[in-house]
């Protein structure tokens, strides 16, 4: 496995991966692919490519991106304050729970402090133990709770990862 930065002609593969990470509650069926067309979901990925704040480093086997973690400073469902990037992280399925979304964490998380981005936020439903357990791991606090979901962000001055 690759960790690299996206290339400017694979942004269109944020589509799938904002789809994938639609967190599905265990017997629930998956929505229809067009809800990431709602603009709710667009702000992750229309246009990306064209701020400061748009990061995306990919996982990568056998000439195939199986993950991708980016970031935007938008007003998502992680959204802190203008300054703060919100982070979306996507794996394949076929490849979860093999420690590929820890380093494409450790991997951003890395390059937004370089870039001295103070810190960064994400928006995670409290049901999805495994990346709420993720994020707690690599010392992600929750900050608020909303509804279904949690409030998290990770202070990123002086750090190492």
């Amino acid at each position: 496995m690759t960790i690299r930065e996206i290339k400017s002609n694979e942004h269109g593969e944020l589509e799938n991966f904002l789809y994938e990470a639609i967190y599905i509650p265990d017997g629930q069926s998956k929505p229809p692919r067009k809800i990431i067309e709602c603009p709710e979901l667009q702000v992750y990925i229309k246009d990306f490519g064209t701020r400061d704040s748009d990061i995306c480093f990919v996982a990568e086997v056998d000439g195939k991106i199986i993950g991708a973690c980016w970031s935007r400073i938008m007003n998502d469902y992680g959204h802190i304050d203008d300054e703060t990037p919100s982070l979306a992280l996507s794996v394949l399925k076929n490849f979860r729970r093999k420690g590929i979304a820890t380093a494409l964490m450790k991997k951003i998380l890395s390059h937004l402090a370089e870039k001295n981005f103070k810190q960064v936020s994400l928006s995670v439903q409290k049901e999805n133990s495994a990346a709420v357990n993720l994020y707690r791991k690599l010392n992600f606090e929750i900050v608020d709770e909303r509804g279904e979901e949690f409030l998290m962000t990770k202070n990123l001055e002086g750090k190492k990862f």
